[in-house]
């Protein structure tokens, strides 16, 4: 290798014609049964051509991108010089390369960018002309949606969604014969990880029964029950909605009150449960927390006309009796993860209500109840895309769960989707064993009357920050909520962003403990104490900007956890003799994690 490195050009000639012949011709053979995957079920019609709509929105944004520069002449001139103007210098720089002088690049990738990570990005001036015009472009085209004035703050939005995703996917680093790793893998394997690759590829079509379903991780490796949601307990009550989990406990005293944790439908719960050394639930439950968790139904048409209220009545307000049957006791901790904390707060506001004082104590995590910023999930939310996706679960009854994974999935999608599509079918790799990626791929569908009510209500309208969301004819007000919150954000998350959940605290009528988590929507949650990961800040009261709030904020090292623990007993610490999944007559009707879990979409 060392002699190829003095000769570069030698790192990409095939030494053994013969076997790379063969190897093409099996993955051409391999493509064709790719096709043929793709291809059987939209001949049978179990698939509907239906992405022409999806297309024409990004026509029209990107349309309103272009109207803007080409309406006024000089403005048109001048992005063409500044995009020309880049050309030349990185010709110049190329040029002067050549002859060999010392030069700057034109353009440079971002320090984390992994794409460019191998040294002939930059070592070979081929691959690094190509990599500098790539970014030059990218970065002009970006410039432009920025830059366009006339457009209104969600087209914007969008227009710069879809543009890093067009950008994303013309990368350099995606094919073959521009991305200088791939191209010597190939080399040297003789084409061996293209016949992998293109198998890889037809055993993911058709597991997505005719769509692409990448594997992100090595799913022999987990299974439920087995390495992945391991913590004892048993499912004590179910309905259509939910099942209620009671986990056994590991002291002889427990808190006074138990802890109900409401996580979201759009993922199962497991996320808190992962390994033992990462599950929030078992820790909870070390610390002397009678825990009961909602596992929600993989929905299906039945559960079509299933609403915001069902889940709350038939999950929440439902699962608060059955802890009451099965612990005597009538107040409770509760904790709320992303929509699940969503589905909480609009719970607290019908009991502020109605008067209802159940639940004592009000955990959310990573949760948004003024949707003024929320986060770049909104770009999928408007009119017209609503009704879209309306349209489409009127046909089933529920949103197929690889909709929503996709579209989790295209926020990241170098990390998501295209570092996987090189690792798997270009590189004909198997990807690593991951229980965080197993759960990400363990997708959830989502009853049609639910996702549009949350949607609608949440997403498009504000309802609930508001004061104008209706439920079972009450209409809802944070402001009545008077019971202490411990509201946890996360400082790098997409998807519920701090500057939201900072936002949301102001909706609350009581004292609110805001929590800022290094990290993201995932792994600033899911962070055991043992890890010694990340950090938190503490500070005052939630008030005026985060910037601010931020300045005066107290960083601490590790893990939030523990600062969570104190505070719930802060509220009541009081201790009694630990309950057992069963007592009082409670009937058992099986293990954790349960079977509504397990049911894949």
């Amino acid at each position: 290798m060392a002699d190829d490195r003095q000769h570069p050009v030698l790192q990409y000639i095939i030494n053994n014609p013969e076997a790379f012949a063969q190897n093409l011709a099996k993955t051409l053979e391999n493509a064709g049964k790719a096709l043929a995957a793709y291809l059987e079920p939209r001949e049978k019609g179990e698939i509907k051509q239906d992405g022409t709509d999806e297309l024409t929105n990004v026509i029209k944004t990107l349309a309103q991108v272009g109207e803007y520069w080409v309406s006024d002449p000089q403005r048109a001139v001048e992005a063409q010089s500044r995009l020309m103007t880049g050309y030349m210098d990185l010709w110049n720089s190329s040029l002067k390369r050549m002859m060999g002088e010392t030069v700057s690049p034109a353009a440079q990738a971002a320090p984390r960018d992994n794409r460019f990570a191998d040294p002939d990005w930059n070592d070979n001036q081929f691959f690094d002309f190509i990599k500098q015009l790539y970014l030059i472009t990218s970065r002009w085209a970006e410039e432009l949606v920025h830059e366009a004035n006339g457009l209104d703050e969600h087209t914007r939005h969008k227009a710069e969604f879809y543009v890093t995703q067009i950008s994303n996917a013309l990368s350099p680093s995606n094919f073959l014969l521009t991305n200088p790793e791939l191209l010597r893998l190939t080399v040297e394997s003789n084409g061996a990880n293209l016949v992998k690759g293109m198998q890889h590829l037809v055993e993911d079509i058709k597991a997505g029964h005719g769509d692409v379903k990448i594997r992100q991780t090595d799913l022999s490796k987990f299974a439920l029950g087995k390495n992945l949601g391991l913590t004892p307990g048993k499912v004590i009550a179910e309905n259509d909605v939910c099942q209620v989990l009671q986990y056994e406990p590991t002291t002889t005293e427990v808190l006074k009150r138990p802890l109900l944790i409401v996580p979201p439908w759009i993922n199962k719960f497991y996320i808190l449960d992962l390994t033992p050394e990462k599950s929030f639930i078992k820790w909870a439950v070390d610390q002397g927390h009678t825990v009961f968790v909602i596992s929600w139904v993989n929905p299906d048409k039945r559960q079509a006309q299933k609403s915001f209220e069902h889940y709350m009545k038939e999950g929440i307000l439902n699962t608060l009796d059955v802890i009451k049957r099965a612990t005597r006791q009538e107040e409770v901790n509760a904790i709320g993860y992303c929509v699940g904390g969503t589905l909480l707060a609009v719970t607290l506001a019908y009991m502020a209500a109605k008067g209802d004082k159940r639940i004592a104590s009000a955990t959310f995590f990573t949760t948004q109840v003024d949707f003024t910023h929320a986060g770049d999930l909104k770009v999928f939310v408007d009119e017209e895309q609503i009704s879209l996706l309306e349209k489409k679960m009127a046909e089933t009854g529920y949103l197929d769960g690889s909709k929503m994974a996709s579209a989790f999935n295209m926020l990241r999608s170098n990390d998501l989707i295209w570092s996987y599509v090189i690792n798997n079918y270009l590189k004909g790799k198997d990807p690593f064993p991951f229980d965080l990626l197993y759960w990400n791929s363990d997708s959830t569908r989502m009853p049609a009357a639910n996702h549009s009510f949350y949607l609608r209500n949440c997403y498009l309208e504000n309802n609930l920050a508001k004061g104008k969301m209706v439920i079972d004819n009450v209409r809802l007000d944070l402001s009545k909520v008077k019971i202490p919150v411990y509201n946890l954000a996360t400082r790098e998350d997409h998807i519920a962003p701090p500057q939201s959940v900072f936002l949301g605290s102001g909706c609350f009528g009581g004292p609110v403990e805001y929590v800022l988590s290094g990290s993201g929507h995932i792994a600033g949650v899911v962070n055991h104490p043992s890890r010694n990961k990340y950090q938190y800040w503490t500070g005052g009261k939630p008030r005026g900007e985060l910037t601010d709030w931020l300045e005066k904020a107290t960083e601490n090292p590790g893990s939030w956890w523990p600062h969570w623990d104190a505070w719930i007993r802060e509220q009541d610490g009081d201790l009694v003799k630990a309950r057992k999944p069963g007592a009082y007559r409670m009937k058992i009707l099986g293990d954790a994690p349960g079977s509504y879990v397990t049911t894949r979409a």
